[in-house]
């Protein structure tokens, strides 16, 4: 069960989201507060999952609450459940794992929270994918010209599949591999990489801004500044990763 904290300066909406999330049955509320400093007292003694805050508080932005959880190096996932839906590309750049927004719509509210304990479930299988010297597994090996390379996941950008060749994109380097995008995709499961269209694989820490394009699609563009396509088949990839 999903140890939730939340913060709202509103107390029927804070009431409201409380009621929604025990609804599921798989949420426990472990606390509450109606500010930054409130809920950092608050949190300090208290083992919390997911954190959802709102955007606006009295006088202060929830955002503050977020840097300051961050910093303390607190492993939890953060919702931002708000009125406004301008704030989203800001929480897509603090990786927020979801973003509500008021009303609270019950449907929507169970989405989040099933995605959160998806979100728990793969993190703890992260955790089981170690190499043989303990340490976790974060790097790609791919052939080239007969030779082996190492690559950390870190420094993987995107990867594509231009006439049937596979061409890996790192912070400083091309690589063409003689191995099928699908290949390359099952080595990479459980990893920030994940598929966007079907010649595209991309690194989801590597996106620095979404620009909506035609049709209910979207580009993304890249720290190298390419720009990558969002196919509609995999647009779900981008509302689970930020919900927009």
């Amino acid at each position: 069960m999903l140890r939730a904290f939340v913060v709202d300066d509103e107390v029927l909406a804070r009431d409201e989201l409380i009621y929604l999330l025990k609804k599921t049955g798989k949420v426990k509320i472990v606390g509450e507060a109606e500010s930054v400093q409130d809920a950092i007292d608050k949190m300090s003694a208290l083992a919390v999952d997911v954190l959802f805050v709102d955007m606006m508080l009295t006088n202060e932005l929830g955002l503050e609450l977020v840097e300051r959880v961050k910093q303390s190096n607190q492993k939890l996932q953060i919702v931002f459940a708000t009125a406004y839906d301008d704030y989203a590309v800001k929480a897509f750049d603090l990786n927020a794992a979801d973003y509500l927004l008021k009303p609270f719509d019950e449907k929507r509210v169970q989405q989040a929270v099933e995605k959160m304990i998806a979100n728990d479930r793969r993190n703890e299988t992260k955790d089981l994918h170690v190499s043989v010297n303990g340490k976790p597994v974060d790097k790609l090996a791919i052939t080239v010209d007969e030779r082996m390379i190492i690559l950390p996941i870190v420094d993987l950008l995107y990867i594509e599949s231009i006439d049937g060749s596979t061409i890996v994109t790192t912070n400083t380097e091309k690589y063409t591999v003689a191995e099928t995008l699908v290949n390359v995709e099952k080595k990479l499961q459980m990893t920030s990489i994940t598929r966007v269209h079907r010649s595209y694989l991309v690194n989801l820490e590597a996106i620095v801004e979404i620009r909506p394009w035609f049709h209910s699609t979207y580009n993304l563009m890249m720290k190298d500044g390419a720009k990558i396509p969002v196919s509609r088949t995999y647009k779900h990839v981008l509302k689970q990763f930020i919900h927009i």
